[in-house]
């Protein structure tokens, strides 16, 4: 019984902070949009063969990779690591430039530096269940009907604009 009741501690604790994350992002927004500060930001498109590892996050509707925000002093490709690290659990893997995209996104003015990541096979991911909840991996043909973030669509219009 004790172990059930750790269980259900775990999953109280994790609703909690998925609500949290929810509440918090939606004020961040608002935030932003009044004031539209600048944001730096790193995402990786992990790519298994031909298909894309898309994240779902608690608090957004929409599919992202996994990334986040480039912390003063920090570059843009320690910050990928990292992010990936923290959401995924995935570490050491030598990440490939792959250019960066500017916009108002969430109402933020936004730089994203994009990374890519080319495995041959489905790492053994790690979901925290508060900030990421789910993964995905989408094939090329499924990306066109699946809910993506503002920076993962202009990640894909670059990438289709090049091929």
């Amino acid at each position: 019984m004790p172990r059930l009741e750790r269980g259900r501690s775990a999953m109280l604790i994790d609703a909690v902070w998925r609500m949290a994350l929810r509440v918090g992002f939606q004020l961040a927004r608002v935030w932003w949009h009044l004031r539209r500060p600048r944001h730096e930001g790193a995402l990786v498109a992990i790519y298994v063969g031909p298909a894309l590892l898309l994240l779902k996050s608690s608090y957004r509707a929409e599919w992202n990779f996994p990334g986040g925000s480039v912390h003063p002093g920090e570059t843009p490709d320690a910050a990928a690591q990292r992010e990936m690290e923290e959401e995924i659990g995935l570490s050491s893997y030598a990440l490939l430039p792959a250019g960066s995209a500017c916009g108002i996104w969430d109402g933020r003015r936004d730089r994203v530096h994009f990374f890519e990541l080319h495995l041959d096979r489905m790492p053994e991911l790690r979901l925290d269940n508060r900030e990421i909840i789910a993964a995905h991996l989408a094939s090329p043909e499924e990306l066109h009907g699946i809910a993506l973030t503002a920076a993962v669509s202009a990640y894909l219009a670059r990438d289709a604009a090049v091929s």
